[in-house]
């Protein structure tokens, strides 16, 4: 099972990207300890392959971002009642940006972010936890 992201780019139909269940899950906990979160993917080598996962707003975007769609992982993950984690306030909403310029390259494809273990880049907010985000991806039909 997967959470889709709204679709937030005009003319699109579907969703660019989703979460898998260990996404999700580990969301839900650094939502906890952080608050509000959001995505954001550069592009080129090291951390910046990986999608960064920061602190709503912490990360400025301008209009060398698109925004690819915005996850609801209200529910939380599977076995978790809505609602019933410590602190919760109702929706939780995470926007996914990609730059435009890596956008260029990954149009046609769509975004399933997943969660391995390993060390996540220094600035991403999972990296204490010893698991990383990683980006899986298959063309869009």
């Amino acid at each position: 099972m997967t959470v889709e992201a709204s679709v937030t780019i005009p003319g699109d139909t579907v969703s660019r990207v989703a979460l898998t269940d260990s996404a999700v899950e580990l969301l839900d906990k650094l939502w906890l300890i952080h608050g509000p979160l959001m995505f954001h993917q550069s592009g080129g080598c090291c951390d910046g392959s990986s999608p960064m996962c920061y602190p709503a707003g912490e990360f400025i975007t301008a209009e060398a971002d698109v925004l690819l769609g915005v996850l609801d992982i209200s529910a939380g993950p599977p076995g978790r009642d809505a609602g019933s984690a410590e602190g919760d306030a109702g929706s939780r909403l995470i926007e996914f940006w990609m730059s435009r310029e890596q956008f260029e390259y990954w149009r046609h494809t769509h975004l399933t972010v997943d969660v391995v273990p390993g060390r996540g880049s220094g600035f991403s907010v999972e990296a204490p936890e010893g698991k990383r985000f990683l980006i899986r991806s298959r063309l869009m039909q």
